[in-house]
């Protein structure tokens, strides 16, 4: 059955680290062992926005003050899965951190994220995140072995 997701995603920045998650606490989860930024996906009549907002404050207990779109990034997953996913960075937060029920948070250097299991297509817009572009459309082409076989940037 053919799906498209809205969801979001928000890479916090304190001290040059990402805020990161490490999602190693559900069983089936197309992200397993990886490490992504928070966010997910909308409820109905969200904005992106409103979505963002919500998201952080469930899976860190963090109050977002400002932030900034960043992107659209449309994730297309085999035949039947395409998400696109509205990304955004903030530097500008206050409360204190929670345990998140999806994974496990961590600041990470910046320059060591590449490092770190992520998506193959994550690399990229960590890369025109570090370009600091102003606003890009980037189009992510997985087969279902979580192999990257196409990309587009706009």
């Amino acid at each position: 059955m053919k799906t498209s997701e809205l969801t979001t995603l928000c890479y916090l920045v304190k001290d040059g680290k990402y805020l990161m998650m490490h999602r190693v606490k559900k069983e089936k989860d197309i992200n397993k062992d990886k490490w992504i930024g928070v966010g997910g996906h909308f409820e109905y009549g969200e904005s992106p926005d409103e979505c963002l907002i919500r998201e952080v404050m469930e899976e860190t207990g963090l109050t977002l003050l400002d932030y900034r779109a960043r992107g659209i990034v449309t994730f297309v997953y085999g035949e039947d899965v395409v998400e696109y996913m509205h990304l955004y960075t903030s530097d500008k937060f206050e409360g204190d951190l929670i345990e998140c029920d999806e994974g496990e948070l961590v600041w990470i250097p910046i320059d060591e994220v590449q490092n770190l299991p992520i998506w193959e297509g994550d690399k990229v817009f960590f890369r025109l995140l570090d370009e600091n572009r102003e606003f890009f459309s980037l189009k992510l082409v997985y087969d279902l072995n979580d192999n990257l076989v196409k990309t587009e940037i706009h």
